[in-house]
C-alpha cells in the first residue's frame, strides 16, 4: 500500500489556488468524471502523488454534507495496490461496504464507505501500468513539482480503534507510542492522534524549499506556526525532500 493521493474539501475552488501559490505547484488538472458525485475538482501533481481540492456543486453531493458536519477540511485518501482483487476480498470478509468502484483498463478503484471506517473516505486503486495515474489527467508528468507526501495524520476520540479499522481494511499492521497509533506504508505512515473528532487533519508533505512556501503562506496572511501551514481545515507540515 502506497499513498498517492490526499484530498481537501472546500466550498469553493478558492482553496486551489492558495495551495497552488504556496505550494508552487503546477497547472492543475480538472476531472471531468467527479461531476456524477455532485463536484468540480483541481488535482495537482506533486512528485508521483497527488493533491486534490473538490468542492460541491449540489446540495445533495456527499462532500456537502461532509462540509455540513463537520467544516471544510481532510476528506479522501487514495492508496495504490498491486492487488485490488486481495483488497476487495478482504473488505468484504471483513463487512466492510464498498460504496463505489470502477474497472477500466488502466485502472481499477474502490471507495469505501466512510462510516464504516470514520474520518475519511478511503479508496484503494491498482493503475495499469503500477505508477501510472489516470485521476491526474493526461499531462500530469509534464505539470509536476518537485515533492512528495511523507504521510497522514488524523484524529479521533479513540485513536487506536480508529488506526485498527484503517489497518485491517489495508491490510497492514499498527504501531503504537502512547497515545498515537501509527500505520507505516510504503514511503510514509499514517498516524493517529487524541483529538474531539474523527478528522483527517495533516498532510505531511515534503518539498525541495519548505522555506520558500513558509515565506509565501506569511506573505498571503495564511496561519502558520514553524513549519505548519493552516490550508482550509488542514495542516499542511512542511519538511525538506
Amino acid at each position: 500500500m502506497r499513498l498517492r493521493q490526499l484530498v481537501i474539501a472546500a466550498e469553493t475552488l478558492d482553496t486551489a489556488d492558495t495551495l497552488r501559490a504556496v505550494l508552487g505547484l503546477g497547472e492543475p488538472f480538472p476531472d471531468p468524471g467527479v461531476a456524477a458525485f455532485g463536484l468540480v475538482n483541481a488535482v495537482f501533481a506533486l512528485g508521483d502523488q497527488f493533491l486534490e481540492v473538490v468542492g460541491p456543486t449540489t446540495d445533495d453531493a456527499p462532500a456537502r454534507r461532509f462540509i455540513q458536519r463537520g467544516g471544510e477540511g481532510g476528506y479522501m485518501a487514495i492508496f495504490e495496490t498491486g492487488d485490488i482483487a486481495g483488497f476487495r476480498g478482504r473488505v468484504d470478509a471483513l463487512g466492510i461496504r464498498r460504496v463505489w468502484e470502477i474497472d477500466l483498463d488502466d485502472i481499477a478503484a474502490t471507495h469505501l464507505h466512510p462510516a464504516d471506517l470514520g474520518a475519511a473516505i478511503v479508496s484503494v486503486d491498482q493503475p495499469v501500468p503500477a505508477g501510472a495515474w489516470r485521476w491526474g489527467g493526461p499531462d500530469w508528468q509534464a505539470n509536476s513539482v518537485p515533492g512528495a507526501f511523507t504521510g497522514a495524520a488524523f484524529e479521533s476520540l479513540d485513536p487506536a480503534r480508529l488506526a485498527g479499522r484503517w489497518a485491517d481494511a489495508l491490510g497492514l499492521s499498527t504501531e503504537a507510542e502512547g497515545e498515537t497509533v501509527t500505520i507505516p506504508l510504503e514511503g510514509g505512515q499514517l498516524r493517529f492522534s487524541p483529538g474531539p473528532a474523527d478528522r483527517l487533519t495533516v498532510f505531511e508533505t515534503a518539498l525541495p524549499d519548505p522555506d520558500a512556501a513558509l515565506s509565501r503562506a506569511s506573505d498571503m496572511g495564511l496561519e502558520r506556526d514553524r513549519n505548519r501551514i493552516r490550508v482550509t481545515g488542514v495542516d499542511l507540515v512542511l519538511s525538506r525532500l
